[in-house]
């Protein structure tokens, strides 16, 4: 176990999905020095969507903007993710440090190593594991579809991610999914062509960690400071 700080933890607290995603490419593009582990919240239940998706092809915007969902594009790649109750957070590592690698997949094994670490030790009831290859397909939402080294518990998806490579190093947004979201909110956003692949795709590929939202925020706080700890050990090179 590493006896020093090898990460710096920066807690940007509530902002708008824009914002959010704003403050993750400005971290990646000013990258140098330590680790960082960013940590944030959103203002109202949000919608993120990867860099190369159209919403439009898969939301009525109209709708959307109506009802209150706050829609920003992620400097990463990956498709569509709600984020209503899940925890979100960002993983920054400068090419310079030790255990960058040059592999994309190597990365996301590496992060995600440490949320299934996170996920066993809050929920002992659950046992993750790295899926070791795509194991269904779910369109173009992020938690209908897992995909290599996402974190995985009986075959459906706990946590993914999506990742962005510059050249000072890597850029990785990570949610971990504690409850599902609530499919008769939702259900109208979605385009009448894609809602049955979307809502069957997230029901029968995703597994929410908590069966009541009562203990949702006590709930983010220990995921968070157990991240925290096990990326700081998986950084450790002594």
């Amino acid at each position: 176990m590493c006896k020093k700080k090898l990460i710096s933890l920066l807690d940007t607290g509530i902002a708008s999905a824009e914002e959010n995603m704003r403050r993750d490419e400005e971290l990646l593009d000013g990258l140098e020095g330590e680790p960082i582990l960013h940590l944030y919240r959103w203002s109202f239940p949000s919608l993120t969507y990867g860099y190369f998706i159209r919403p439009e092809e898969w939301l009525d915007l109209f709708l959307l903007k109506k009802s209150g969902l706050d829609l920003a594009r992620r400097p990463t790649g990956g498709g569509l993710l709600f984020h209503l109750w899940d925890l979100a957070f960002s993983f920054l590592l400068p090419a310079s440090h030790p255990k960058y690698s040059t592999s994309v997949l190597e990365n996301y094994r590496f992060v995600n190593g440490a949320v299934a670490r996170a996920v066993e030790t809050c929920f002992p009831h659950v046992f993750p594991e790295l899926a070791p290859h795509e194991v269904g397909a779910g369109g173009r939402f992020c938690m209908a579809a897992p995909t290599r080294y996402d974190v995985i518990f009986q075959g459906k998806k706990i946590a993914g991610a999506a990742q962005r490579k510059g050249r000072r190093g890597y850029l990785h947004q990570g949610t971990i999914s504690l409850a599902l979201p609530d499919f008769a909110w939702i259900a109208p956003l979605l385009l009448p062509g894609v809602r049955q692949e979307v809502m069957g795709g997230m029901e029968r590929v995703t597994v929410p960690l908590l069966e009541s939202l009562l203990d949702l925020e006590g709930a983010r706080k220990n995921l968070e400071t157990h991240l925290l700890f096990f990326l700081q050990n998986a950084l450790c090179t002594e």
